[in-house]
């Protein structure tokens, strides 16, 4: 069933949004949703209607303000009905099956014709001569071009003409049409309600609705016959098929014609088994845009009380005109429903070929927050940290922020910076000219430049060197490099998203972080906390990997047993969700039944993490304080490699008072290089 949202900004319906099977529309202030309103009271991303089975429904996204259907907040997933008003801040948008229930007080979009109403409000009834008088078969009138498709001042009606009127109506019923049946009733039906006549059809060519069309040339030459795509008849005889004269000159000409007096003329009308004509007056359109005729509108009339005039020739000639654009606007919309097919299989392809899958996994607070932070910090320029320990899915975070921002259509290049030694990494970062050191063949470009108008992440920034942080820090302010052994200047336009797992505040304590780059990525942080601190998400990561490597592999898996479950719901994750998707793998390839069992689950042993309190299994020591701050003097000597002033500096006293407790526990025999 056709569905539709209707917006409405203040006091005046602006516009009509359909709503098609299958695909959800998100409406909110952004402008990347499908329906986006200019509304101060409405949150970036508001609210999602959906479809769901034969209904339709809609969700609040946690919006700041909340989202009504009537005066009901919605709370939970609310199905609508027809000529519901969804309330969003000061807009409305009403949701209907059919549009004349969007405007209830004025009873629909334009008043129905009635019987007897005359198209050009000229007074014509249409009734003709007594059928005793026989006259000889007459073209009354042609028509090359209609006037109801021509500027008002032009076209010289009244914008209150009804047939102009029921001409737009029809004109955007077609437009709305998702196949050629649809296109075709719709078509006869608004010719039988605003002409005098009582049977016709639609005939065209064959592959009309794919494209296919034919010039006047290609009729004069012989075109393929016509095919009837609708007929409609009101009398208790079935319609008969336009004869092949009539035909052949409406389409060569390119002119509509309307005749009377019909009766025994072969030319005009078209013969019934036995022989009888039953058209009193016929009308005959071409289907044509430009020099393409895709075929022809063949109406006529078998009562001589009721016979077509020159103004239900006009109507005729607009509404074959409009047929056309509506089959040209179809057979456009179903290339490019292929063509967005292929195009999102191909993505789907190398996106998992790739590895560039950005769909986080979850639906419990945490991964809400996250998701809320990331969809603050997407509209920004601004340089995003993502902290948390490893196999958390830092990079997941840093793929969804930059697919959910401007730059979404820009690269996404990601570098580990632990993977590669200081000269690989400022090599790997900023490129090297050819010759630049040996083994350089060719010039190559960083990935700053691979990264250009998109996004750069670099994972692991804790363990960049000083001489590159220096580098990196004057690329992030803006300014421009240059390659390893290039004297040219580079200048880029990247964002920079970070990832660590180490405590960048105490490495800028310690020494061993820039303090100045350590601000200048601190910008935007989001925390991704490990698995163990979100056991809400474990159940619903185990199905969704489940499902994929059973996808993968084609094994026949439904589940997991309740045992196993729970097994998985208890353990620490030590390697958080790397080490689960894993452990599935695992089990999907071990599995001898439908469900895996904790024999399939092979979890290792290790610590859940250093602060976390069930990793905490050293035995208690008894020590005296002065043993207790010898070895921790001591320690955090070997620490900063014999730096006394770093040490005294962590340790929080003197120096001086540093050397003597040196002296006290006979610490200096222990440094480096000390012989004993």
């Amino acid at each position: 069933m056709l569905a539709y949202l209707v917006i409405r900004e203040g006091s005046k319906w602006s516009d009509v949004f359909r709503l098609i099977p299958g695909e959800n529309v998100t409406i909110g202030r952004a402008p990347t949703n499908r329906i986006a309103l200019k509304d101060e009271r409405c949150s970036r991303f508001h609210a999602e209607v959906f479809s769901s089975g034969d209904h339709w429904g809609v969700r609040d996204l946690e919006s700041r303000n909340g989202t009504l259907v009537g005066d009901r907040p919605v709370q939970d997933d609310v199905q609508l009905a027809p000529g519901d008003i969804i309330r969003i801040g000061n807009s409305q948008l009403a949701f209907v099956h059919d549009l004349t229930q969007a405007f209830p007080e004025s009873g629909g979009l334009v008043r129905p014709r009635t019987t007897g109403d005359a198209l050009g409000d000229t007074g014509v009834t249409g009734a003709l001569e007594d059928s005793s008088s026989y006259e000889p078969t007459t073209i009354t009138h042609r028509r090359a071009h209609t006037r109801y498709l021509q500027p008002a001042r032009e076209a010289g009606e009244s914008h209150n003409n009804p047939a102009a009127a029921r001409l737009c109506r029809l004109a955007f019923e077609l437009a709305k049409a998702v196949d050629a049946s649809a296109l075709a009733d719709k078509t006869l039906e608004g010719l039988f309600e605003c002409t005098h006549v009582d049977a016709g059809a639609l005939l065209l060519v064959p592959g009309a609705f794919s494209g296919s069309a034919a010039t006047a040339a290609d009729w004069k030459a012989g075109a393929p016959a016509l095919e009837v795509v609708a007929s409609r008849s009101q009398t208790s005889v079935p319609y008969h098929r336009v004869s092949p004269f009539l035909a052949a000159a409406v389409l060569t000409k390119g002119e509509a014609v309307l005749a009377r007096n019909v009766i025994g003329d072969s030319t005009v009308s078209s013969r019934d088994s036995k022989g009888e004509i039953h058209a009193t007056s016929v009308l005959c359109a071409p289907v044509r845009r430009g020099r393409k005729v895709y075929g022809l509108v063949h109406l006529y009339s078998t009562r001589f009380d009721r016979s077509p005039d020159p103004d239900d020739l006009e109507f005729t000639l607009a509404v074959a005109d409009t047929v056309a654009v509506a089959l040209e606007n179809l057979s456009r919309r179903e290339q490019l429903a292929e063509n967005l097919t292929q195009a999102r299989d191909e993505n789907l392809q190398l996106r998992e070929r790739l590895g560039a899958q950005s769909e986080i996994v979850g639906h419990g607070p945490v991964v809400r927050r996250i998701m809320d932070e990331i969809a603050r910090a997407a509209p920004t320029h601004a340089t995003v940290l993502v902290c948390g320990e490893s196999g958390v899915g830092k990079e997941l975070v840093a793929r969804a922020v930059h697919f959910s921002s401007p730059r979404r259509k820009g690269p996404f290049v990601c570098l580990n910076c632990a993977a590669l030694s200081e000269s690989l990494l400022e090599s790997e970062l900023f490129g090297h000219e050819r010759g630049a050191f040996t083994g350089a063949h060719s010039r190559k470009i960083g990935k700053f430049e691979a990264a250009h108008q998109g996004t750069l992440m670099l994972d692991e920034i804790g363990e960049m060197s000083p001489a590159i942080q220096a580098k990196f820090l004057r690329v992030l302010e803006g300014h421009p490099f240059e390659r390893v052994g290039g004297t040219q200047p580079v200048q880029v336009d990247v964002r920079v998203i970070a990832a660590t797992n180490r405590d960048l505040e105490r490495a800028v304590g310690d020494g061993l972080f820039r303090r100045d780059l350590y601000f200048r990525l601190h910008v935007l942080e989001i925390v991704v906390p490990p698995l163990r601190e979100r056991p809400d998400d474990i159940a619903e990561l185990a199905r969704y990997f489940l499902r994929k490597f059973t996808h993968e592999t084609g094994r026949r898996i439904r589940g997991f047993t309740p045992a196993a479950m729970e097994q998985l719901s208890r353990y620490r994750w030590p390697g958080n969700v790397r080490e689960l998707k894993n452990v599935i793998e695992r089990a999907v390839v071990l599995a001898r039944g439908e469900l895996i069992d904790q024999e399939n689950l092979m979890l290792s042993k290790l610590p859940a993490g250093e602060a976390d309190p069930a990793a905490q299994t050293v035995e208690f020591q008894a020590l005296s304080l002065e043993e207790m701050e010898r070895r921790h003097i001591l320690a955090t000597l070997q620490a900063t490699g014999w730096n006394k002033s770093q040490t005294a500096g962590l340790l929080g006293i003197e120096r001086s008072t540093l050397d003597r407790k040196i002296r006290r526990y006979n610490l200096a025999d222990l440094a480096p290089g000390k012989r004993r």
